[in-house]
Formats: structure tokens, sequence, C-alpha cells
């Protein structure tokens, strides 16, 4: 044979790192959190790799490839300490030591690697899924519309395309956060009723710019903020009786009797929890209160009252008769 195809009996890391596919800072890697034993060196002072450590370096790439964290691979190799041995012992290359490796029964803490190996690619796969149908969504209903919970987009979809607003969306992601889809589904019924009646759009944004106009520049004793208030008041009965005219409270009840069926034990509706991010590990449920305490909104004190005050006049009077009564 001549000499120049005759293999070297040992190699830089470099040349390691380029067989196997991988980088000498990733080797480096290695060898820190013990996956793979760290070589002799040189008189150079340099690392070299021979045989046996460029097997294991190629089991390391094959294993990390299928996706098998670094400190399981570590695991692994550490209770095949024994094989390794014999193998070594039977000449390497050369030997048969590990012929029978592959048939030989797969050891349990390899077996449970795999198995939570599984349940990762398993939950992964359904993420993939659940991401590729939002694209679908998102091609279908547009960008914004389609990232809503299918039950409060599905409410919007049939409406003419530009009669919801952006702003509208807006308002729907955040009530979706804090009070869950079924709440927002609920508040879509709103911006139906907005979009199918343009004399009502157009009260909605005459009040809306006069609460912007609450500036910090306004006191919160002003007339302006009461006045403001019983705007805000008369508008809000205008559209609820819009609502009901319209015959949405029927449609009301059948998303409402849909999602009970689905959800026979939810909770997402004002009062119960929302789910804060946390993908991956499971999702962390999150009391309303304190979702609501972590959205910021840039209203002034004057604003704030002028709400309060809104809500005032909206609210039954105690003294009253009831219907009962």
């Amino acid at each position: 044979m001549f000499s120049s195809f005759v293999s070297p009996r040992q190699v830089k890391i470099g040349d390691a790192a380029a067989f196997a596919g991988t980088t000498p800072r990733a080797i480096r890697h290695y060898h820190d959190i013990g996956v793979l034993p760290e070589p002799e060196r040189g008189s150079d002072g340099r690392r070299r790799y021979g045989y046996d450590a460029m097997i294991r370096l190629l089991w390391i790439r094959k294993m990390a490839d299928a996706g098998v964290a670094l400190e399981d691979i570590r695991g692994a190799f550490a209770d095949d300490a024994g094989g390794d041995a014999d193998a070594a012992g039977n000449g390497g290359a050369g030997g048969d030591g590990g012929a029978d490796g592959d048939r030989a029964p797969i050891d349990p803490q390899v077996t449970r690697v795999l198995d939570r190996l599984e349940s990762t690619l398993v939950a992964k796969e359904a993420e993939l899924r659940r991401q590729r149908a939002a694209v679908q969504r998102m091609r279908t209903r547009g960008s914004r519309l389609g990232l809503l919970d299918d039950i409060v987009a599905g409410r919007l979809e049939s409406l003419p395309e530009g009669s919801v607003r952006r702003d509208d969306l807006d308002t729907l992601l955040v009530t979706e956060r804090m009070l869950g889809p079924l709440a927002a589904a609920m508040q879509a019924g709103r911006f139906v009723a907005l979009a199918t009646h343009p004399v009502l759009r157009e009260g909605s944004d005459r009040v809306d710019a006069a609460e912007e106009a609450l500036d910090d520049t306004v006191a919160v004793d002003d007339p302006r903020v009461a006045q403001v208030a019983a705007e805000r008041h008369a508008f809000e009965e205008a559209l609820q009786a819009a609502i009901e005219a319209s015959g949405q409270d029927a449609e009301d009840d059948a998303i409402l009797d849909a999602w009970d069926e689905l959800h026979p034990a939810a909770d997402d509706a004002v009062g119960g929890a929302v789910e804060a991010d946390g993908r991956g590990a499971g999702p962390r449920r999150m009391s309303v209160a304190e979702a609501i305490s972590k959205m910021p909104y840039d209203y002034s004190p004057a604003r704030w009252r002028c709400m309060e005050l809104a809500l005032e006049l909206g609210a039954p009077d105690p003294s009253a008769p009831s219907a009962a009564e």
C-alpha cells in the first residue's frame, strides 16, 4: 500500500471534528462535561485522538443528532463503561468483543432515556401540528384574526373585510389573555354590532376620542370627566339595545353551550384563571387579578375616574324595586 494512503494512528482535534461532522469547540465541550474522555496529548501539547476516541465521538454525534440530551449521553456511556473496557481488551478495531453489542438487551438507563426522548418528540410533533394549524388560520383569516382562539375568530370571520379594526382585535387579544377565550368570544359580539351599525361605530369613535382627550392635563374633578362618563354610559346603553335587537343573545347561548360541552370543568371565564406563558414545561395558571395587575394601560387619573363614573351610572339602583316585587 502506498504510504500516502496509510491511515494515521492518531489525529488532531481539527481533523477529528471534521471527520465526525462537528467543531473543535463542541469536542472541547464534550471533554468539559465528561461525555468524551480527555485523550493523550502529543509532544507539542495538543490533543491526539485514536480509533476508540473517534468511535465514541461518532456515537455521541449520532445520539445528539437523534435528540438525546448530552447529560443522557453521558449516563449511557457511563453504564456501558464495562463493555468499552472489554472491547478495548479485545483490540478495539481488530477484536470481536463488540460484535454482538447490537443484539444485547438495552440497558435500563438507556431505555429510560429513549422513553423520555420519545415523549419529547411526541410533544414536539403536537406543537408543530398546532403551529401549522395557526399558520393556516392566519392565511385564511388574516395575520391577526387568525391568531385569536377559534371561538373568538369564528364570530368575526363572516364580517366584511376591514369592518373589524386592528384596535378591536387588540382589545380581544387582551381580553382573551386576561379572562380567557370564552369572555373574548362574548366581547366579540360588541364588535359585530359596531361593524354592522355605522351610526354606532361613529358614536363609539366620538366617545373614544372624548375619553382620550382626558389626558394628564385634565384634573380628576374637571366637569368634563363627568360629562364624558355620561356620554359613555348613554352610548353603552344604545349599543346594548342594538345587540339585543339583533338577536345576538341566541348566538351567545349557543356559544356558551358549545363551550360547556367542550370544557366541562373550564374556569377561563371572569373570576377564573388564565394561562401564563410556559410552553414546553407546561403552562402556569395565573389568576385574573394577577393578569390584570400585569397589563399596563397608559390612562390618566382623569380617564380612570371617568371610567369609574360610567360604571357607577350603569350599576343598578339598589333602592329601585326588583322585578320579583
